[in-house]
């Protein structure tokens, strides 16, 4: 009831700028204010950014080959922890709001319903965000650690952490579609199932033709 609440007020706060934009950005706000008392998140980077710590310890033992380590196992651990944050806060972003009962009060305002899917999903992206660049500079520091200085593959993994951001926008919208008319554990399996069905579409193509 705390988060209806502050959403509420938050949407008279907006409400009175009469304009969808405010309310979108106070649900926005809430919703990211709402992921980060969830302590998994937190969790979630500390285990990202021990298991960068372990990496530079695996890369020592890798042969010279201590950077290729450090970027494949952290960009890897940035995707799949992303992924689980994307499927498992963002099929109950709506979910939970339905079982409480506490999306009538927020629809007793002026609050749209395409402007509350906006506003949960965006501000789950700027949750996700915040993760995505706290463990990308853990991988950058770790580089930095393993070089003894600045290392050219640094400027390198950024594109591939904005790909990596995309996709996990990209997986968040579906989360949340399927979580808009379904329950959270099957909203979570067919989430699920469309990352792996995208991931491995050339081998599951192959297959296919090989049958």
């Amino acid at each position: 009831m705390e988060t209806t609440a502050a959403i509420t007020q938050s949407n008279t706060r907006a409400g009175t700028r009469q304009g969808p934009f405010w309310r979108i950005t106070a649900i926005a706000r809430n919703a990211f204010r709402e992921a980060v008392r969830d302590r998994v998140l937190y969790n979630l980077v500390l285990f990202v950014l021990l298991l960068i710590v372990a990496a530079i310890f695996i890369g020592e033992l890798s042969g010279g080959q201590e950077r290729k380590v450090i970027v494949d196992l952290g960009l890897s651990a940035m995707l799949l922890f992303g992924v689980f944050i994307s499927i498992f806060v963002g099929v109950g972003l709506v979910y939970k709001e339905i079982e409480r009962r506490t999306i009538y009060a927020v629809f007793s305002k002026p609050v749209g319903r395409g402007e509350f899917l906006v506003g949960k999903y965006l501000g789950l992206c700027l949750t996700l965000l915040v993760n995505v660049v706290v463990m990308a500079v853990g991988v950058s520091l770790a580089l930095l650690y393993v070089s003894g200085g600045w290392d050219p593959l640094i400027p390198t993994i950024w594109p591939a952490v904005l790909l990596i951001y995309i996709e996990l926008m990209l997986l968040t919208a579906v989360a949340l579609l399927f979580s808009s008319f379904s329950s959270p554990a099957l909203s979570a399996l067919l989430t699920f199932m469309v990352f792996v069905i995208g991931h491995f579409r050339a081998d599951l193509k192959s297959l296919a033709g090989s049958m």
